[in-house]
């Protein structure tokens, strides 16, 4: 995998990306096409906006130094990120299970703790 030298100082270590048209912080996994399959399985219909919020995770995925990021940072970076277009409340409206959980999903990240948890709550 090749990473271009601008972004190499700023790549999480361990982290591989792949070069995905429109989704340059995409794991080396993930593809939209799996995606739209999952979005599918969990009832949605993916809209640009959708599409925003998974790339905007990726990047701050990516961005992060730690493997995994703290629920409380990532949900507190979304709605500053979204603030104009309504912050966490539109954020809900894309992702009515939870933006971290399905936003994560659909993304190809693994959720941070806590965030598809039932029982102790998935609304982070």
């Amino acid at each position: 995998m090749i990473v271009n030298d601008e972004n190499r100082n700023f790549v999480r270590p361990g982290y591989i990306i792949q070069p995905v048209l429109g989704f340059r912080d995409a794991p080396f996994d993930w593809s939209r096409e799996h995606a739209e399959e999952v979005a599918h399985t969990e009832g949605l219909t993916l809209t640009p906006a959708h599409w925003e919020v998974v790339r905007t995770l990726q990047e701050l995925c990516t961005r992060n130094e730690k493997p995994t990021m703290n629920a409380r940072d990532l949900h507190d970076a979304l709605d500053k990120r979204f603030h104009d277009e309504g912050g966490i409340k539109h954020l809900y409206e894309l992702f009515p299970k939870g933006p971290l959980a399905q936003g994560c999903l659909l993304a190809g990240l693994q959720p941070p703790a806590g965030t598809q948890d039932q029982g102790m709550g998935s609304a982070v």
